[in-house]
């Protein structure tokens, strides 16, 4: 969502202070009331409308299609027309060389006009045939790169959707840990002042805190760039998206089974599918070239007029014929069978990437199934550190008012607790996005996947807005 733009007001001096004070009050309460938060799906319709690859990928496909239709031309009539208008003038000059001849001159000017229509139909034309039935299949096979780059918008929208999401839980956690760092500073240098405390301690305090604010600015930072990719997906700014409620289940894959997985690739994959019917592109482009040793036979009709006033012959020339043509390639300096021994080996080579292409995407699809898996057990161990490390902060902490522990202890616990909860969220965003990425391997990430993980977000938006330097 784009804020509303600024509005001016003239410049009262009576009332100057009080304006300045109301302005930015009541230019929020504008921005409030006209604007409000884009979930995933929203953006992810956004992106599939403005995504500037996808629409790179629509304009080729129909460039394609388009392809078809020109070979598909030459196998339907064509008629052509040709015509002519001439003037000529043109000089004469002879010397006779037998006894008593004399020379000669003379000079002539007529205009001549001419027309010829020729119309032609291919009867038998192997070599243009096949390659209507090359076209064919780069469709078939542009098709399926569209679709894979529809699945990889899908893709890129959820991560950096979801790296939004990350960033804000991470900037929470360690502004959190800037402000308990920053109190246990604050109590630090109290006691220190009456006495109870060494000045290491102190620093040791200051140390930490000035690490957790750190850290902080660069979590801001990160949640600042992160809104930036969806701007680049989608053409629009937006200032605020809706957060993931907790209530999300984290299941493993359903179903159970990486090989069925595997199965469900290698029918859906678009990459998959797009690289075996380069094969298919790859063997048409063999019997176009071996089309060159067949002949043609064409059907062809002409009518030509021909008018002319030289010698002052009043009238006109006019014929018509019908006929078949027929040409037999009976020898092209080798040009033909080069081509069929290139384009033999290019079907080699697209066997060979489709191969590749297979191998890539099982692997990917093992790995990816066993990660989510395995975020599943580590999403549930990170929020169970979470407690852990809560629990032996508030010891530490009560270690440290009765002497068994020192600040430092305190610190390190301090950040182990906040660390946790940041690794919480690592965990809880890897498992998203390693299940839609399962998903896309596979072949079946669509719209409506994003639509159901869409349900899972809550009312609380995070803004793309940050408080000033050094609150805390």
């Amino acid at each position: 969502m784009k804020p509303s733009p600024t509005r001016r007001f003239p410049a009262q001096p009576r009332h100057h202070h009080l304006r300045r004070a109301l302005l930015p009050a009541l230019l929020a309460s504008l921005f409030s009331a006209t604007a409000s938060a884009a979930d995933l799906l929203t953006i992810t319709r956004d992106a599939l409308t403005n995504n500037a690859e996808l629409a790179s990928a629509r304009a080729q496909s129909s460039s394609v299609e388009a392809g078809r239709d020109v070979e598909r031309g030459d196998l339907l009539p064509q008629l052509n027309a040709q015509g002519n208008l001439t003037h000529t003038h043109q000089f004469e000059s002879q010397t006779g060389t037998g006894g008593g001849a004399s020379g000669l001159t003379g000079d002539d000017r007529f205009n001549s006009a001419g027309i010829t229509l020729e119309a032609t139909q291919a009867l038998f034309d192997a070599r243009n045939s096949r390659e209507v039935a090359r076209a064919e299949r780069e469709i078939d096979q542009q098709l399926y790169r569209l679709a894979a780059t529809e699945q990889q918008v899908l893709i890129d929208v959820a991560t950096a959707y979801f790296d939004i999401l990350r960033a804000h839980e991470i900037l929470e956690a360690r502004r959190a840990q800037e402000r308990a760092i920053g109190r246990q500073l604050e109590q630090a240098r109290e006691q220190f002042e009456v006495g109870l405390i060494a000045i290491t301690e102190v620093q040791e305090a200051q140390a930490s805190f000035d690490q957790a604010r750190a850290e902080r600015i660069t979590a801001e930072s990160n949640l600042q760039v992160s809104f930036e990719a969806l701007e680049r997906l989608t053409g629009q700014r937006y200032g605020e998206v809706d957060a993931l409620g907790e209530a999300m289940p984290i299941a493993p894959p359903t179903p159970g089974d990486r090989d069925h997985w595997v199965t469900l690739a290698m029918e859906n994959s678009p990459l998959v599918l797009a690289s075996l019917a380069g094969v298919e592109v790859s063997r048409s482009t063999v019997e176009v070239a071996r089309a060159g040793h067949l002949p043609t036979l064409n059907a062809f009709a002409n009518y030509q007029y021909a008018d002319s006033d030289r010698d002052n012959v009043s009238g006109h020339d006019s014929q018509a014929q019908v006929g078949l043509a027929v040409n037999l390639p009976l020898y092209t300096g080798g040009r033909t069978q080069a081509g069929v021994r290139q384009s033999s080996f290019q079907l080699e080579a697209s066997q060979y990437d489709f191969e590749a292409q297979r191998r890539e995407t099982v692997q990917r699809v093992r790995s990816l199934y066993t990660q989510v898996s395995n975020d599943v057990a580590t999403v549930e161990a990170r929020a169970q550190a979470i407690v852990s490390n809560r629990s032996a902060l508030e010891a530490t902490r009560a270690g440290y008012e009765v002497g068994t522990r020192n600040i430092v202890d305190v610190l390190n616990a301090e950040r182990s607790l906040f660390d946790a909860i940041a690794n919480h969220a690592e965990a809880r965003y890897d498992y998203v996005l390693n299940l839609l990425s399962l998903r896309q391997q596979s072949g079946v990430l669509d719209l409506a996947t994003l639509e159901e993980l869409n349900g899972w977000l809550k009312d609380e938006s995070v803004r793309l807005s940050l408080p000033e330097e050094g609150a805390y």
